[in-house]
């Protein structure tokens, strides 16, 4: 019986193959913010008819409720932690045919707030019923809002 010996992998080919895998991996990732930003603005025109106790139920109480005449305004907000304003630094470890290796990064940030972002949903509720929804993004990303609408689009008839 023969026996041969396979030439062991170089450590390049195992972290392109890394590469590779990380840089799939990020579009996959994307794709879920994206996704709850077009459940986000679907949810304005599919939450529109739903009865106000059904809003309550699934949304919980609004941080703000206001009266004008016969018009009822539920507001609801979801922040997001911001961007830390300071450095970071970090570590990684990673491996493949038979080779180990180690970085070390620095990440330095280069303007922009630190702040909360977040979103502002105000529901209009008329004869018991929304009538409207309509967000406020602090920053521009409908994703923010996914967190106030998630359970009422669950609640939602046809859904």
């Amino acid at each position: 019986m023969r026996t041969t010996e396979r030439p062991a992998r170089s450590g390049a080919a195992g972290g392109w193959a890394a590469l590779l895998a990380a840089l799939t991996a990020l579009p996959l990732l994307a794709g879920c913010t994206s996704r709850q930003a077009e459940e986000a603005q679907a949810a304005q025109q599919i939450l529109v008819g739903m009865p106000v106790q059904t809003l309550l139920s699934c949304a919980g109480v609004p941080e703000r409720r206001e009266q004008v005449g016969g018009t009822e305004y539920f507001t609801y907000t979801s922040l997001q932690p911001g961007r830390s304003s300071g450095s970071s630094l970090g570590v990684g470890v990673g491996g493949g045919g038979g080779n180990i290796g180690m970085g070390l990064g620095l990440g330095i940030p280069l303007g922009g707030s630190g702040g909360p972002s977040g979103c502002t949903a105000t529901f209009t509720v008329e004869s018991g019923r929304v009538s409207r929804l309509i967000y406020r993004e602090d920053s521009g990303d409908a994703a923010a809002c996914y967190a106030i609408v998630e359970n009422c689009l669950a609640a939602a008839p046809g859904r």
